[in-house]
């Protein structure tokens, strides 16, 4: 391989000849060889953005001139269309600031944007890095990947997902099943009203992150080092945040105090909650689903899944629910997800998080991979569910929670001694209730009606 040498405040550095960052990049590469996770896509995408905002914002207050501001630009768009992918190599455990991923970005838009002009006219800090600072560059693109991520992605496909279980809702509109809490038989349950419980619990979700995300708005550009706005000029953080706005065509703001903007990350702390929230309700809605499809033979069997592929490589003709395992193990590395990015916000002294990085990597993983699992999910689970209404009322005329229904006319206890006898007799509600002189025949035909008691 080749080499060329590139300098920074520290010395000269070995670069290889064919790429466009300089020496910080460098060394971030050499002293951080730590693990496989690179700065996730939406970072780079977002510091682009960030970066176009700047150099347009700069040139309009008189602090580029038109040439250096349009080859800033020129580069930028050039990330956004995937033209120098491969050319921001950092891993994410570097420095909590995210330094060393700004400067990447600043060397490799100042190398080539000179490149383009076929002279040295930009210089990483001077000018890609004007009015700016690590400090506030990368919580900046940190909200903007987190908010384009959730709408975007997530929120698309849990409307997807929505609009499924609203299907099933019609589908099933009729079938009475057996409602079970603990684990034990419960009273009678419309399969749709089922359904329902789980549709609302990805509608609240789906609310509770677009409420939450609302603080990601909030942009940090203008605070610089400390959130004093040191070496930015005044007007520069409203006209920043319109800029990124426009470019987005999301409503950011700048944020109106800069040193929370740079020291506090409960913001995104906040929107990963709501993201932890939506996994627990799509571990529930999955186990039921996995719970109620078992068998075929020995389990509940009430419902039928599709059957995806083959579910054992020594057990001839067994399926297995792997879109429901999918999404539980989603949901659990979300959770935990959940912890990191917790603690992580709480930690950076005085006016820096230090940890945005790992923050970034988390919840933009949560993010992707609760869609890409809801979406899977839905079409490769709910879209082919259906209900078995023949083992839906088989369950249904041998549970003993019926009952239920007597206690009004007989009493509480009275109606447990028939359950119990039936259950110990291996009888029907019907027959203990007669046999024990409760009700007659007809008198319990006119109150024990499943499709009545829903």
């Amino acid at each position: 391989m080749e080499y060329r040498t590139e300098r920074d405040s520290m010395g000269e550095v070995q670069v290889p000849a064919d790429s466009y960052w300089g020496a910080q990049t460098q060394r971030s590469l050499e002293n951080f060889r730590i693990g496989e996770e690179k700065m996730p896509r939406r970072i780079l995408n977002a510091f682009a953005v960030v970066k176009k905002a700047c150099a347009v914002t700069n040139r309009a207050l008189g602090l580029l001139d038109e040439k250096r501001a349009g080859l800033i630009v020129t580069a930028a768009e050039e990330i956004l269309a995937g033209k120098l992918d491969g050319q921001f190599p950092l891993a994410v455990w570097q420095t909590g600031s995210g330094t060393q991923t700004n400067m990447n970005f600043n060397e490799v838009i100042a190398n080539r944007g000179n490149e383009i002009a076929g002279e040295k006219l930009l210089h990483p800090n001077d000018h890609v890095n004007r009015s700016q600072s690590s400090n506030d560059t990368f919580p900046t693109a940190l909200h903007i990947a987190a908010v384009l991520s959730l709408r975007e992605g997530l929120e698309p496909a849990l409307k997807e997902m929505i609009a499924a279980f609203c299907r099933l809702e019609e589908e099933n509109a009729g079938a009475v099943t057996v409602g079970r809490t603990h684990l034990q038989d419960a009273v009678p349950i419309a399969f749709s009203q089922e359904i329902s419980g789980w549709r609302v619990m990805v509608e609240r979700s789906l609310a509770a992150i677009k409420a939450a995300s609302d603080g990601l708005l909030d942009l940090a550009l203008g605070g610089t080092a400390v959130g004093t706005g040191l070496n930015c000029p005044k007007g520069f953080a409203e006209a920043v945040a319109k800029e990124i706005a426009e470019e987005t065509g999301v409503s950011f703001r700048t944020a109106p105090n800069k040193f929370h903007a740079l020291s506090s990350k409960d913001d995104i702390a906040f929107a990963h909650g709501a993201l932890k929230s939506l996994a627990a309700d799509l571990m529930k809605i999955a186990n039921d689903v996995r719970w109620l499809a078992s068998g075929p033979r020995c389990g509940l069997g009430e419902i039928k899944i599709p059957e995806n592929e083959p579910g054992s490589s020594i057990m001839p003709g067994k399926v297995n629910p792997t879109q429901c395992e999918a999404l539980t193990m989603v949901a659990a590395q979300v959770m935990g997800n959940d912890v990191t990015v917790g603690i992580a916000a709480s930690q950076g002294n005085f006016q820096l998080n230090v940890y945005m990085p790992v923050i970034a990597h988390n919840f933009l993983q949560s993010a992707t991979l609760l869609a890409d699992a809801a979406r899977s999910f839905t079409a490769h689970c709910l879209t082919g569910l259906s209900a078995n209404r023949e083992k839906m009322a088989d369950n249904l005329s041998r549970t003993l929670m019926s009952v239920t229904a007597l206690s009004p006319k007989i009493g509480y206890d009275n109606a447990a001694k028939i359950a119990k006898a039936a259950h110990k007799n291996g009888t029907s509600l019907r027959e203990e209730a007669v046999k024990l002189g409760y009700l007659t025949a007809e008198e319990f035909d006119a109150l024990v009606k499943p499709e009545k008691m829903i």
